[in-house]
Parts: C-alpha cells; sequence; structure tokens
C-alpha cells in the first residue's frame, strides 16, 4: 500500500478532476502489475496496472490507494475491470467519498465474491489525497500558501525589488511544487508588479497548471507575459460582477477564461473564489502572493498548508511585510498550523506546515 500511495502521488497536478491514485497487483509474492492515474485523468491506475498484470491478475491480491469506482464515466468502472480479470482479494486504503462511488465499489466486489479489506495506510492516503477529498467534502480545492521571505518576514525592499531575495534552489523547489499542484493563483497587484509566467520551468515537458488571477476590476497589464501567453497555457481570471465589460472582452478575446465572483466588502469573496474553482474541477491551488491576498486567505481559514521559504538577509521595517493586515484576534484564537517539515535548500531554509 504504501508504494501504491507514492505511485498515486506522481499523478499530482496532472489528473484533475480526478484524484491521482496508485494500484499495486501481487501474485504469489509478486509485484505483477503497477500504475497510477495518467495525465489528464486517465487511464485510470487500475486500468494501467490489470494491462501490466495480464493474466497473471487472476487470483491476486490488488492493493489501490483509493477505493476503485463503480460508475460508467468516460471509462468502465474501475471495480467492474477488477471483477473481469477475476483478481482475489482488494486492499484499499480509503473509502472514496464522491456521492458516485462511496462504498458501491467496495460493494461491487464483494457481491461478486472478492475479499475487500479497507483502512490499510489510511492516513497516508487522505495526506496524499488531501486536495481531491477538499473538493468533494468541502467543495473547494485545498490551498497551500507559498511565501519567500527574508529572516525578518519581508517579501520585498522598501522599493518594490524583490527578486530574488531566496536563492536558485529554492526557486527550483518552487517549481517542483507548482509541478504537484492543479493551478497558480496570484492576486493582481503581484501581476501588475511582477509580470510573471508563472509557469514550471526546467523540469521537462509536462503539463502546465493553469495561470489563476484575482482582479476584481480586471486591471492588469493586456500586453504582459500572461496576456501574451494565454492561448499556450490556461490563464483564468477571478473578476468582480461590476468589471469594465469591454476589458473583460478584450481577456476573453486573449484566450482568458473569465470566472466572475461575488463581492464583499468591496473585495473578491475567498469563500466564492474558492469555491467556484471547486466547482471548475481543482483539486490543489498553489498560492504566490501577494501580501493582501495571502492575508485575506489566511483570515478566512482558507489555507490547508504554508510553504514557507526563508532566506538569511533582513529587509528591515521599511520592506515589504509578506502578509497584509489581519483581524486581530486574541492569541488563543488565532489560527495555528503544525510543522511537518524542515529541510536545508541551498543558503535557505524551508519549512512546510499543516492546517488541520
Amino acid at each position: 500500500m504504501a508504494l501504491a500511495v507514492a505511485l498515486g502521488a506522481r499523478g499530482l497536478g496532472g489528473v484533475w478532476p480526478n484524484p491521482a491514485v496508485g494500484c499495486v497487483i501481487v501474485c504469489k509474492n509478486r509485484i505483477v502489475g503497477r500504475g497510477w492515474t495518467q495525465e489528464g485523468g486517465r487511464p485510470h491506475a487500475e486500468t494501467i496496472a490489470l494491462a501490466q498484470a495480464g493474466e497473471a491478475a487472476r487470483g491476486s491480491t490488488v492493493y489501490v490507494s483509493l477505493e476503485p469506482c463503480a460508475h460508467q464515466g468516460v471509462t468502465p468502472p474501475c471495480a467492474g475491470s477488477l471483477i473481469a480479470a477475476g483478481v482475489a482479494r482488494v486492499v484499499t486504503a480509503i473509502e472514496d467519498p464522491d456521492p458516485r462511488v462511496q462504498g458501491k465499489g467496495h460493494a461491487m466486489l464483494r457481491a461478486a465474491g472478492i475479499r475487500v479489506d479497507t483502512g490499510v495506510l489510511a492516513d497516508k492516503a487522505e495526506d496524499a489525497q488531501r486536495g481531491f477529498l477538499s473538493r468533494i467534502r468541502r467543495g473547494r480545492p485545498m490551498v497551500t500558501l507559498k511565501l519567500a521571505v527574508s529572516f525578518d518576514g519581508r517579501i520585498a525592499t522598501a522599493s518594490g525589488e524583490s527578486q530574488w531575495i531566496t536563492s536558485p534552489e529554492a526557486r527550483r523547489r518552487t517549481h517542483t511544487m507548482r509541478a504537484t499542484h492543479d493551478a497558480v493563483l496570484i492576486g493582481a497587484g503581484t501581476a501588475r508588479a511582477d509580470d510573471p509566467m508563472l509557469t514550471v520551468r526546467g523540469l521537462g515537458e509536462g503539463r502546465q497548471p493553469v495561470r489563476i488571477v484575482a482582479a476584481r476590476n480586471l486591471d492588469l497589464p493586456r500586453k504582459g507575459a500572461l496576456a501574451r501567453s494565454a492561448r499556450k497555457v490556461p490563464l483564468w481570471l477571478l473578476h468582480g460582477q461590476g468589471a469594465p465589460a469591454d476589458i473583460a472582452q478584450e481577456w476573453a478575446d486573449l484566450g482568458a477564461n473569465l470566472l466572475p465572483i461575488e463581492e464583499r466588502g468591496g473585495l473578491l469573496d475567498p469563500q466564492a473564489m474558492l469555491a467556484a474553482l471547486g466547482q471548475a474541477g481543482l483539486t490543489r491551488i498553489f498560492c504566490e502572493g501577494g501580501s493582501k491576498l495571502a492575508a485575506t486567505l489566511l483570515a478566512a481559514d482558507l489555507v490547508d498548508e504554508l510553504a514557507i521559504f526563508t532566506a538569511g538577509i533582513a529587509l528591515g521595517a521599511d520592506g515589504l511585510a509578506a502578509l497584509g493586515v489581519l483581524p486581530a484576534l486574541p492569541l488563543a484564537e488565532t489560527p495555528r498550523f503544525d510543522l511537518c517539515d524542515l529541510q536545508h535548500i541551498g543558503p535557505d531554509t524551508f519549512s512546510l506546515w499543516s492546517r488541520h
């Protein structure tokens, strides 16, 4: 099961709206097939593993990191494929909470006389499937907030210079993290200040994450890097319902996908933003700023992970703080994150924090 969970993780960032599942088939104490959800969400892990195993799948034990699907979609249900292959036992980590499945896959297998065991390495599978599970259970994708800061918590100098606070090694790790998420999210201020591409670079060919900009009034450079590449790499713009119609049409003509979002207090409603992204099928969002957007998501308790790169440099009190203004709460009521990982990345440190 540990191998199945690890194989499934290979699909993170490239299989939405489907879950990233891993499958291992064992016959006579030998692995005869293995697979993971492929780019774009299909073929499914079980299909790949069964094709690899062939006749050796008959009488085998199958380990799957998520309950096999039971509904007819673009492809036949995986539970049916396992039954047809004549497997003897299926071991799963967790039940699929998607109402189309939710126990039905397990029930199909048991009705066919196949032994089914569940709950093996459930915690590891839950963690690996966190984005998919969040979309199904909460109606929104999981959010990883990434910050690259000086050791005094600044993301830019007083003059606005921010490239580069952290090292090339930290930037490479950032690209690796982008690749494991469905989409990269920034605010309009970051788009105007940095003119970023937000693509994954230096990791070979592969599916690019959706680039998302939260821009209430669509006040973005229409000759910048994002606009020039909108037809090549998906670009989604979250905007207020009062955004100028002519500018919205210009962005649509450039190839952007526009999503109108409800407003609250003169700002895009963060809950509505993530609900819209979940409705569109996204499961994992990598937020790269800026400070106002980061504070908005934190204040709404919508951040599931913090990924913080810290450089050994001080920028002083007049530098741009990593976070904008947060609500004044008693310390006991302030949301806390648990430290999950701490590493040296070149000359910098990397810490990963999780909100449970």
